[in-house]
Formats: C-alpha cells, structure tokens, sequence
C-alpha cells in the first residue's frame, strides 16, 4: 500500500499546561513554534513505515528534572535525576486491518545533543523502555526511541491470544520484529525533523528481550543501525524459553525439591571448587566451562537451612547435576543448554509449598507464559507437571511452529557486515535466566557461517563476564556502549570491555572482560581486585 503521510507543527508547550497535542492522521495543525529555529518541538513531516498509518503524534515540551520511573522495584519505581529539558513526541502506529495501536516515544535534549540517536529495546515481554532508559540516553545526549509494540509492560501478556483463543499473529509480529525496525525509522524522522537535520549515527542498545531485537535488527535489518549493543541477548528463543523450565521438570520427575537454600550450598561448593582456576580465590569462576564440580560432593553433607539441619541427598545432588547437565529428550540427546555453574537457581528452580505442606514447582513466569498460551495457546497449562517426553513435545513444537517469527538465530550476518555495522554483545557466565552457552553457541555457527572467528571479530565480538547475573542486575557494570561508539566512529575494535564486577562475597573489582574466545588468568602478582593484574589467554581444556 501507498505511505501515508502526517504533517503537523506543533508547540513545545510546557507538560503541566498541556500534557501533549495530539493530531489525528486526517488533520493537522498550525501552532507557533517556541525556541530556537534549529529546534522545533514537533515532527513537520512524518512519512509512515511501509504498510503502517500513522493514527496521532504527540508532541510536549518537558522541563529539566528528576524523572520517577513507573512500575516497582527492580523495574521501575525509582527516581532518574537531573534529566536535561527535552522534548517527547509519540507517534502511534497501526497495521491497517490489524487493530494494533504500536507507540513510538522519542525524547529529544533542547541543548546538548551529541548528534547520536539511540534506539532501546525491553524486556520479558515489553518490547521497549519505561523511561529509564530514555531518561539515562537523554543524559548522555542522545536523542532516544523506544516502542511498546502494541503489547504493553514486560509482565502483560493479555495481548497474546485473540478473541477465538489463537495466537494473535500481527501484535506477536510486532513484538517480534516489526515494530523495533518501525521505531528506527520512525524515530530517525522525527530526530531529523526537530534538530533540522540527521542523526550523524544511529544505534541500538538493549538487554535481554532487547539483546533479541538488536540481533534480529541484524539479521533482518542490517542497514538500521551503524551499531547494536546486544546484551545477553534472548536469540535462539523457543530452545532457551523451553530450556529454563527444564528445572521445572527435573524436579518434578524427580520428585525432589531442593530449597532455596539447600540450592545455595551446590552453588558456593562449585564456586569454592572453581574459584581458583583463574589463578587466584576472588570470589569469581572467570572459566566455568573448566569447572568440573560433582554436585555428589556434597551428599551426605549436613547444613543449616532456616534453623534447621538438613543432610544433603542422592537425590538432591542428581537434580542439580541434571539441572547444570540442561535438557535432554527421552533417548538422552541434547536439547539445549543448562543453568551456568555459578548462577543463582531460583527462579528457574523456584517452589511452593501449599497449606497440607505440599511442595510443587513454581516456573518462571516467562517460559511458563511462552510454552502455556503461546505454544499450547492454553494459558492455564500447568508447565510445573511437565514430564520430560511432554518437554521434547513442546521443545519440537515451539520450534516448528516459531522459529520463523521469533526464533532469531540466523547466523547469516553478511548483509550487516556489508553495511557497515558493528555488533558488541556481553553476556554474564552467571545468567540465572538465559543460558550463557546459548549466546556462545550462536557466536560459533556465525564463525562457521561467515569464514572463522578472526573474519567475524572484524565486525562482531562477544565479552563473557564472571560471575554477573542477568543483565548486571546483581550490580555489573560494562562500558559496552562506549565501546561500541569508538569502534563505529573512530574504528577502534575493543580487545576487551572496562567493566565492575560484584563478586560472590558482595565486594566490587575491576575487571576487563575479554573478547571471546579468550578468558581471563591472573597474572601472579598484583591486586586481585584491580583488572591490571589480569591478562586475557586462550583458554586451556581439561
């Protein structure tokens, strides 16, 4: 179909006078443009995506302050300071004969802009930011983009089945995919129309559901962004989805439920067992692929768990070695990856324990949400009874049925590297949520794909970091995108990553991340603490 093509002028009239002026696609409005000539607090010509129409913009002026992040802790609910005076103009997006109403929200800095424009990705099942991210890029002074896909909050799935109970196939397009690339275009137009000119780069920057997008936007749409920073990024979806109820299963076959705290003592055994083979005891496993911890080591060990003395059994030790070992099908071939040694067990091996004392299993909502209403489209399937045949069954199914849409593992990059494009990716070996091994396996079918690893570090590197949990939320901090603008910009290709680990006594060290496949050895000398005392070497096996 033809594009449609909204033009409006709109005032940056102050938040509190105006929350914003909205203009239907049909019309539009003449209003007096307030500030400098060089910024104009409204796009004067959008042009709709390919095969979308534009159903309203937005457009408010917002003065400098603390911005109050919706939603609860950790998500949400927290205050962003000093975020400069900028503008936000939503423009709202629908697939004609879809009914979905997909929002594109841009933040623009009044002063101070870096000439970047920064596109975030979301989480779980948000296709974009809070505002969080927003607030932060707009400090940094990027100009910043965002979509919420049509699907709402990273915990709604309401969205997911239709009126007659199937898969609602546009919106989880949407989610998947498409909107992510019409935020890239979308925002870049707007970034144009109130700076009166280009963004010089433009780049992507997510975690999780928005490592994914940054690599689909790779794989789909290589000439969107100068760069993406992907971090532990959900590609190889439906095997790594199905692959974190496997806790699920292994206990309920099993008919044993560790607690949360018989868990944590198989953890701090393997990290005591492990610590060391970087060279020296500081609280992180920098290699777990060497670590050879037998989780029968502590049978017959007695601990304290919540007053009371609990002896380690058989049974525990072999859930836990099947959970590290990951899924199997019924003939004992591999399905994917386990939970990292290292890596916290809840809340992939989370229970609960009813009135009569009865303990089940309690799936990680996201997983549970994928295989139940997506796969089953029965939301109240209860994935806590899986058995492990039922497992392969929706294993398979899941990727017939949705590797084409959401799968992301296309290891085809070549049409990103001829445009151009960089692609950094860090991923914590202590991923309680996405298996780390799934990333690095991805790494190596691009490296058979596109002629070795030294070919493909020319425009794509993978950082393992020890010891950090999902996304960093145990306290990680990586300078990935720093990174990632110098290598883009000045084509300076990081060796390794400046990065703030916390490690498993709750101290903070310094550590460079090193380029994968190298790990981190200490040197012999020098404060375990500081990342001077530490060399990135070719790992050794066995």
């Amino acid at each position: 179909m033809k594009r449609r093509f909204l033009t409006i002028v709109a005032a940056c009239v102050p938040l509190a006078a105006a929350a914003a002026i909205s203009t239907p696609a049909s019309a539009s409005a003449s209003l007096a443009v307030a500030g400098p000539s060089s910024f104009t607090c409204a796009p004067s010509t959008l042009p709709a995506p390919e095969g979308t129409a534009v159903e309203s913009v937005t457009a408010a002026a917002v003065p400098a302050g603390t911005f109050q992040v919706p939603g609860v802790p950790p998500l949400g609910g927290f205050p962003v300071p000093d975020v400069p005076a900028h503008c936000e103009v939503t423009v709202t997006l629908t697939h004609p004969g879809a009914n979905d109403h997909a929002k594109v929200n841009v933040w623009l800095p009044r002063t101070g802009w870096n000439g970047r424009f920064q596109a975030i990705g979301g989480l779980a099942y948000a296709a974009g930011d809070n505002g969080a991210g927003l607030a932060a890029a707009v400090k940094q002074g990027y100009a910043a983009a965002t979509t919420d896909a049509g699907v709402g909050g990273a915990l709604e799935t309401s969205w997911a089945l239709d009126a007659s109970g199937r898969v609602n196939t546009a919106l989880l397009d949407n989610f998947s995919s498409r909107s992510a690339h019409e935020m890239a275009l979308v925002g870049k137009q707007v970034v144009a129309d109130v700076y009166g000119k280009a963004a010089s780069y433009s780049y992507w920057n997510g975690c999780s559901t928005g490592g994914r997008q940054g690599y689909m936007e790779a794989q789909r749409y290589p000439n969107d962004f100068n760069g993406i920073n992907a971090s532990a990024p959900g590609i190889n979806w439906n095997q790594f989805e199905l692959a974190t109820l496997w806790p699920q299963v292994v206990m309920n076959e099993a008919h044993t439920y560790p607690t949360g705290c018989e868990f944590d003592a198989f953890k701090r055994a393997a990290l005591k067992a492990c610590d060391k083979l970087d060279g020296v005891a500081d609280g992180l496993i920098s290699d777990p692929e060497r670590c050879d911890f037998d989780p029968r080591r502590l049978v017959g060990t007695r601990i304290e768990c919540d007053g009371k003395q609990v002896t380690v059994t058989e049974a525990d030790a072999e859930v836990v070695r099947k959970i590290w070992d990951g899924p199997r099908d019924v003939n004992g071939k591999r399905l994917w990856y386990g939970l990292p040694i290292g890596a916290d067990f809840l809340p992939l091996a989370a229970t609960k324990t009813d009135a009569n004392g009865v303990t089940t299993g309690a799936p990680f909502f996201v997983p549970s949400v994928w295989a139940a209403t997506f796969v089953q489209e029965q939301p109240s399937f209860d994935t806590a009874t899986l058995t492990t045949a039922k497992f392969e069954e929706l294993f398979r199914k899941a990727r017939a049925e949705y590797d084409p849409v959401i799968g992301t593992r296309d290891a085809d990059l070549s049409a990103f590297r001829d445009a151009g494009g960089k692609l950094i990716t860090w991923h914590g070996d202590a991923d309680q949520l996405i298996p780390t091994a799934g990333t690095v396996d991805y790494r190596k079918r691009v490296d058979e794909e596109m002629s070795g690893t030294r070919k493909v570090d020319d425009f794509y590197r993978l950082f393992l970091a020890p010891g950090v949990s999902h996304c960093g939320l145990d306290g990680g901090k990586v300078d990935d995108l720093a990174s990632l603008t110098a290598w883009v910009e000045h084509g300076k290709a990081p060796a390794v990553l400046h990065a703030t680990l916390t490690t498993a006594t709750g101290g903070t060290v310094a550590r460079d991340l090193c380029r994968y496949p190298m790990v981190s050895r200490y040197t012999g000398h020098g404060d375990p603490n500081a990342a001077s005392s530490f060399r990135c070497v070719r790992p050794s096996r066995g």
